[in-house]
């Protein structure tokens, strides 16, 4: 078997770095250009929809995380403002230890949402899941999606790519710890959301359809 000399290992290895930088690059800017007017940071310009949707951001402790509080918080907001008059929370309820949609759900409550406002998603593992079952179980058509700035325009492109017309409200409230790395490790989530959405990718999970013009599974495991 004849080895590839190590000049033209370096040259190919060079070539796919390349390709891979120029790709990254190409999709966080188509991304970008199309989803930034549909971004707003105040609650008094963002357009009045149905639903707000939640993204999962981790807890400690049975607490809401940092993120994930502001989250909550400009999603009850929404709400409270009427702008949203139902809320989806959508996290990672995949392992009995790591409960992170009881956590979401008894923030809203204890923050005066009505819990037949408030439906879960119980298999929201990532963003494009998130969006699809929004989609195709919860049968949503225009929403409001809450998160911090750097995660928005990846969450609407996907919302609009899967059939959710989408808006993003900016969560952000303060310093965040490692928020440089989750901004950057997000450049790479695009281009990989957007190769999802190429190939049209189901969710591992789907399940039994809740419409959100039913009755809320807020009670129901």
């Amino acid at each position: 078997m004849k080895l590839i000399p190590f000049t033209k290992l370096i040259k190919y290895a060079v070539f796919i770095s390349i390709a891979i930088i120029v790709f990254v690059w190409a999709t966080n800017y188509s991304v970008k250009s199309r989803t930034e007017a549909a971004i707003y940071s105040s609650i008094n310009n963002i357009p009045n929809t149905k639903v707000a949707i939640i993204f999962g951001a981790g807890i400690h402790n049975n607490k809401p995380s940092k993120y994930l509080k502001d989250r909550l918080d400009a999603g009850i907001s929404l709400y409270k403002s009427k702008k949203a008059n139902k809320i989806l929370l959508s996290g990672d309820n995949g392992r009995d230890e790591y409960d992170e949609l009881t956590v979401m759900k008894l923030y809203c409550f204890e923050h005066g949402v009505d819990t037949t406002k408030i439906y879960i998603d119980y298999a929201g593992f990532d963003s494009y899941s998130t969006m699809y079952r929004a989609k195709h179980i919860f049968k949503v058509d225009t929403a409001i999606l809450v998160s911090q700035a750097y995660h928005l325009n990846r969450c609407v492109y996907l919302g609009n790519a899967l059939g959710v017309k989408s808006y993003g409200f900016i969560a952000d409230a303060g310093i965040y710890q490692g928020y440089k790395y989750y901004a950057l490790r997000e450049k790479f989530s695009i281009s990989k959301s957007t190769l999802d959405v190429l190939r049209h990718r189901k969710p591992k999970y789907l399940g039994e359809p809740v419409d959100i013009n039913g009755e809320s599974n807020y009670t129901k495991e």
